[in-house]
């Protein structure tokens, strides 16, 4: 099993949304058997709550199913658990770091480095652009798919 958990600041809109995604393009290469795959906050302040209202709507706009979830927070437990923790933004990166003591094992990368770039993935928290969320969640999450094919791990 390939572990994977996605992480931004609050569990409820980059995450989950990626974690919705993800899991859709594993089904659609029919290699979900191989991943268990999840997402958390380094916050504590949306514990509890569902997906954002924008996420839901944009993922049912493209016609991806949302992943039943509430917002957890990371913890250090989950460093040592899943193979990689994959936040959203150089804030979410740091505090992942804090939160699992340091990256011995080089778990920790932020999304759109698979994708071939140091940005971050929008936040729509603060624009309300969905549309720009969604288009970094697929650039990132393909391009961490084609990686493990290319690693040989599909």
């Amino acid at each position: 099993m390939i572990k994977v958990l996605f992480i931004c600041h609050g569990n409820i809109c980059r995450s989950t949304m990626a974690e919705s995604v993800f899991t859709q393009m594993v089904k659609d290469h029919h290699v979900e058997h191989l991943f268990e795959i999840n997402s958390a906050a380094t916050s504590r302040e949306e514990i509890g709550n569902p997906p954002h209202y924008g996420t839901v709507n944009k993922l049912r706009q493209m016609g991806i199913p949302v992943i039943p979830h509430r917002a957890v927070q990371m913890t250090k437990e989950d460093y040592q658990y899943y193979d990689y923790l994959i936040g959203m933004d150089t804030a979410n990166i740091r505090n992942m770091n804090r939160i699992a003591g340091s990256d011995q094992e080089q778990k920790i990368y932020k999304l759109l480095s698979f994708a071939g770039s140091g940005r971050d993935v929008a936040d729509p928290w603060y624009t309300g652009d969905f549309d720009a969320t969604y288009n970094d969640v697929t650039a990132g999450c393909e391009g961490f798919l084609n990686e493990l094919k290319k690693q040989g791990k599909l």
